[in-house]
């Protein structure tokens, strides 16, 4: 993990768009210069990007961080158009300036300890856990299941395997149409029959990871999961991303996205 001093101590960054690509018809990958969030962001943290293009909308998006490289001072986002904010993003253009105010929240924290783990994914969720793939790789043997709707939107398949490997990596659609023909969590609770793993993290729609937490906690293994909330100010101020834990109300963005799974009253 990044232990920069700047850790956690979010900035305003005036991030410029480096490339972007179109992977699938409704998602796209945005390279961005950003020294100060490439160095500083942990995996499982995002950024609160603002959209000057839509001046009818001030709010920020929240989104989490794909890949960085400090060397370079960039970071990889991708993005799926589901409202107006996404889809005014995935037009972005080299050269275009997007301020951003980040990294924000809390992350992954795998025992370092952990020699097997499992990392579960639906759909964009993706995301966030491919940065803990890289760094937990160093040490452990990771294992990787990547759910979407149908073949066409396994756009991360590539990229894990290179970085996992491809017996590593099992893919599943709701249509069958690549893999494994189901849920995630039908796949998951397969490979937890044959594997004793240590740690298991995921991302993506509540109600997978409601069920991931429900098997990790029936074998013994401990979990983390991503909330994903729709979020106003990012900051922990507007109480808009509120979720019910065992210790209390939370704030997705500031005291998550990531929790530990049992501690989430689902």
């Amino acid at each position: 993990m990044c232990d920069n001093e700047h850790a956690n101590k979010p900035s305003q960054e005036a991030c410029v768009v480096v490339e972007s690509k179109l992977l699938a018809p409704t998602i796209s990958r945005l390279t961005l210069a950003a020294p100060w969030i490439a160095a500083a962001a942990k995996p499982g943290q995002f950024i609160h990007l603002q959209i000057p293009s839509l001046t009818e909308h001030m709010l920020r998006r929240p989104l989490g961080i794909y890949r960085r490289d400090v060397q370079r001072g960039e970071i990889v986002l991708v993005v799926q158009a589901v409202g107006t904010g996404t889809r005014a993003l995935m037009g972005a253009k080299p050269g275009d300036e997007l301020p951003a105010l980040g990294p924000i929240g809390h992350g992954y924290s795998p025992d370092p300890q952990a020699r097997d783990i499992l990392l579960v994914a639906g759909g964009i969720g993706a995301v966030p856990l491919y940065s803990l793939a890289e760094e937990a790789r160093k040490t452990a043997h990771v294992q990787v299941i990547l759910g979407a709707q149908t073949a066409d939107l396994q756009v991360f398949q590539k990229d894990y395997e290179s970085l996992v490997g491809e017996n590593s990596v099992h893919i599943c659609t709701d249509d069958g149409s690549a893999g494994f023909q189901g849920f995630t969590t039908e796949l998951a609770s397969q490979l937890l029959k044959t594997t004793k793993f240590d740690y298991i993290a995921t991302c993506g729609p509540h109600m997978m990871q409601s069920k991931i937490a429900q098997l990790a906690l029936k074998t013994g293994v401990t979990c983390e999961v991503s909330l994903e909330e729709r979020m106003a100010c990012g900051i922990g101020a507007c109480l808009s991303c509120v979720v019910d834990t065992n210790s209390g109300k939370k704030r997705v963005c500031v005291d998550g996205p990531v929790f530990t799974a049992s501690e989430v009253i689902w």
